[in-house]
């Protein structure tokens, strides 16, 4: 199976092309422009690169939240649109559980995090199954920075973007990935949801919408009046 995936809810995005599981190719968006100016290009760029036509692409996956409003709607609306267009499915990746995919093969349990501004973020747990594969323990939840970093246990591994700002607050007995487990990849975008794809899950092309953590600001002005 063709995949392309897309994670776009971090500043820096990367886009991947893999089949039948191996990772072909994969791209950062341009540092120097938005996502919105970004994706488009690098997604033609990457195309080139493994010589696909758009219409051989099988599955479009991407990263569905949480993680920034406007890196969500932009994947999220770019990997349909390609998806109807190249007659092709669309899978939606959760991020805490796709940054929870990067880590190293000897991490047995992780505690994962974004930020989700204003001092909190989303947080959430993951033991690897036997089958090697992260499962959540628990329900990703919207907290407090500092509570969620007091209320790991001594001997936690945690990753994230997040904790780039963070990593002076934590927990002396808590273990922080590198910076290169710490983000989102498409790569492992696509990994998920191949598995999943195989495994029977579908999403509907209409209804794959972004999981914010919270309404936007201009939505909670907008009720305030």
């Amino acid at each position: 199976m063709k995949i392309l995936a897309l994670e776009t809810t971090e500043k820096i995005g990367t886009v991947a092309a893999l089949c039948d599981g191996k990772v072909l190719a994969e791209l950062e968006l341009s540092k120097q422009q938005r996502t919105t100016q970004s994706l488009a290009p690098s997604l033609q760029a990457l195309l080139k690169e493994v010589g696909w036509r758009p219409d051989e692409v099988e599955l479009v996956a991407v990263t569905v939240g949480p993680g920034s409003f406007t890196g969500l709607r932009v994947g999220v609306t770019t990997a349909k649109v390609f998806a109807y267009a190249a007659g092709a499915e669309v899978l939606g990746v959760d991020t805490l559980e796709t940054i929870a995919a990067g880590a190293p093969d000897d991490i047995e349990s992780i505690s994962v995090a974004v930020d989700a501004q204003r001092g909190e973020v989303v947080a959430g747990s993951f033991r690897r199954g036997p089958d090697g594969r992260f499962r959540p323990t628990a329900k990703s939840e919207l907290i407090d920075a500092d509570v969620w970093l007091g209320g790991l246990p001594p001997g936690s591994v945690v990753a994230g973007p997040v904790l780039r700002k963070l990593s002076d607050r934590v927990p002396d007995q808590v273990t922080v990935l590198a910076p290169q487990f710490c983000s989102p990849r498409a790569s492992n975008v696509g990994r998920l949801a191949g598995r999943d794809y195989t495994a029977g899950r579908r999403d509907d092309i209409w209804g794959l919408v972004p999981r914010y953590s919270r309404r936007s600001a201009a939505e909670e002005k907008l009720e305030k009046r």
